[in-house]
């Protein structure tokens, strides 16, 4: 069960809690649950998708050590890299987010003590969930796809439909007659493959290679060098470097898909970096995803016109 292999990393107080609780409709509590909250000196909270469940019980720093401790394995030292990032990633491909006083050198985090908060945010994969997006995706004709962005506020299930697409194209599709290609996956933040020492805990296909713990732009450039993918894929792109890297992997005759923040096409026409991947016509479908009626609903997809470079919403 999944409750029973995260309790593990907490104190016998906390560890009993959480156990009694799920004791009862544990099949649903399990699908719905999302973050388990430790802050110091705060109640115990448990985040469902559509609830809170807050405890009596504080949570003492003392409880948050012990837990950080058995996070890592008794020795912290040995996870500093992962620390000083914010975040460790657990088996199963949890994210342990961690906040605290921060030690800034040559400004950049060069450590986090006196931890004041632990965040295990739960990874959960939903295979299937980017069947509706397939037919925009996939070119079936080429065996191929075409080169997508998908865009959304932050929560919406972005990175979930993002892993599943990976997965997909990875593995191929028989029912569609997709034979699956080789996918190169940059996890800079360890959500998609959440790799657990060098095994990824997520299933993102047959014939992907990943790079983890790594910033994008430096991890495309090196996976389209050295395993000769034919597609490239990211979550949450953005910055100047990543731009290049994708311009340099699309010029190199490799699509890609990746995801990035936002809400609508006017949105991302004016954030300056995704402005510029806009102008260049990289990507040849942009599909904008909606919580308004489900998670991951698809709210407009754009299609790119080669003839007049303009974008127009497809039906």
């Amino acid at each position: 069960m999944l409750i029973s292999n995260l309790i593990q990393y907490f104190p016998e107080e906390i560890y009993q809690i959480i156990e009694n609780y799920f004791k009862e409709d544990a099949e649903e509590k399990e699908k719905t649950i999302e973050e388990i909250h430790l802050r110091a000196n705060k109640p115990l909270i448990l985040k469902f998708n559509k609830k809170e469940i807050i405890f009596k019980t504080i949570v003492t720093q003392e409880m948050i050590l012990q837990t950080l401790q058995k996070i890592c394995d008794n020795s912290i030292y040995s996870f500093q890299n992962q620390i000083r990032e914010g975040f460790i990633t657990v088996k199963g491909g949890h994210r342990v987010g961690i906040t605290g006083n921060c030690v800034i050198e040559q400004n950049k985090v060069s450590n986090i003590n006196y931890i004041s908060s632990i965040n295990f945010r739960i990874a959960k994969e939903i295979k299937g969930c980017s069947n509706r997006l397939l037919k925009y995706v996939l070119d079936l004709e080429n065996n191929n796809i075409y080169t997508t962005l998908i865009v959304s506020p932050p929560g919406v299930g972005k990175t979930t439909i993002l892993r599943d697409l990976i997965r997909k194209i990875s593995t191929g599709i028989e029912k569609l007659n997709f034979n699956g290609i080789n996918v190169g996956l940059v996890d800079e933040r360890g959500e998609l493959a959440a790799m657990y020492k060098g095994i990824p805990q997520n299933d993102v296909g047959l014939r992907t290679d990943v790079l983890d713990n790594i910033p994008k732009a430096i991890g495309m450039r090196m996976l389209i060098r050295s395993m000769a993918p034919k597609v490239i894929s990211a979550d949450e792109i953005g910055n100047e470097n990543e731009i290049e890297a994708i311009n340099y992997a699309v010029c190199s005759g490799i699509k890609g898909i990746f995801t990035a923040h936002g809400g609508s096409l006017e949105e991302i026409s004016i954030n300056p970096t995704l402005k510029t991947l806009l102008n260049l016509h990289i990507f040849e479908r942009i599909i904008f995803l909606s919580d308004v009626k489900r998670k991951a609903d698809i709210k407009t997809v754009y299609n790119l016109n080669r003839k007049t470079s303009e974008y127009s919403a497809m039906e």
